[in-house]
């Protein structure tokens, strides 16, 4: 092999690792996923398979807890999703500003992040608790009703959704925090000069420059509502999502068919639909934000 191939080549052998991994853990298991879930696969005898085609998927579609599932992960994910992103931009905006002991808040914003989410859940759960948890004795105390946040379908999801919000708002402050920083100093100085006031250079300098941010935000916390799992699960410490299914998630759903139920096969046609609706929201977000460039471009 001549210098020059060698120069050609050494590129692909740095990258070459991350392929063969991504291979092994990554694409193998997603496809093998696909096949497995076009048969009939119990989980006391795995090595027997037969052949089902789109079955699997019919049953999945005609199963009424499907759709439950499917609903309450969009629920509890706009519930999660848009305060979570929300406040995280608005904390991000304060903490870019020259404010002492910056360090100490942007390392206690990680901290919820560091934290696990079995220990998150637990206290939660009992902060939620319907007889003796904080919450309720707030609500008691300022004349309201108790609330039962482990039955009531609105109470569980907003409570679930909470310990969501908790854990990843400081995760993406950061984010913002870093994106913000990255815009130039000098288009705040000339919107300042222009009489802007500190809203307006909000909504015309630091909103726009964030807008590729803002995305990625958007998709990784669309990818992690969809996949949501162990938030649920601690909470209350079953995986059907309450008495009366009322935030089991498709992450779940999926483990409840086949590690509950033992239908291995059912379980991985799930686990196929949540990677599609994953791909379609991704995609559709995608088209969104092309769309809006090409309109702003052509003004």
């Amino acid at each position: 092999m001549t210098r020059t191939s060698r120069r050609g080549a050494a590129p692909y052998a740095f990258i070459a690792p991350f392929f063969a991994l991504f291979a092994a853990f990554g694409l193998f298991p997603l496809l093998y996923t696909a096949y497995v879930s076009v048969y009939r696969v119990e989980l006391q005898d795995p090595g027997r398979m037969e052949w089902r085609g789109l079955d699997n998927y019919t049953a999945l579609f005609g199963d009424p807890f499907f759709w439950t599932a499917l609903r309450n992960t969009v629920t509890i994910g706009a519930l999660s999703t848009v305060p979570q992103l929300l406040i995280a931009l608005g904390l991000a905006h304060l903490l870019n500003y020259r404010l002492r002991a910056r360090t100490f808040f942007r390392t206690a914003l990680l901290l919820p992040y560091a934290t696990s989410v079995a220990a998150a859940s637990l206290i939660f759960a009992q902060l939620f608790g319907r007889d003796f948890g904080l919450v309720n004795t707030v609500l008691d105390a300022v004349g309201l009703h108790p609330v039962d946040w482990q039955t009531g379908t609105a109470a569980s999801q907003i409570a679930v959704s909470s310990i969501v919000v908790w854990r990843w708002t400081g995760y993406n402050t950061l984010i913002y925090l870093a994106g913000m920083q990255s815009i130039a100093a000098e288009l705040y100085e000339a919107a300042e000069v222009d009489g802007a006031s500190t809203w307006r250079q909000f909504l015309h300098v630091t909103l726009p420059g964030l807008r590729p941010t803002i995305v990625f935000t958007v998709v990784v916390s669309t990818i992690g509502a969809t996949q949501l799992f162990g938030e649920p699960l601690l909470f209350e410490g079953s995986v059907s999502g309450g008495i009366s299914h009322q935030y089991q998630t498709l992450g779940l759903y999926m483990y409840e068919q086949g590690w509950g139920f033992f239908h291995l096969g059912r379980a991985a046609a799930i686990a196929w639909v949540m990677f599609l609706l994953i791909v379609a929201l991704v995609g559709a977000n995608a088209l969104l934000v092309r769309r809006r460039s090409v309109k702003e471009a052509g003004r």
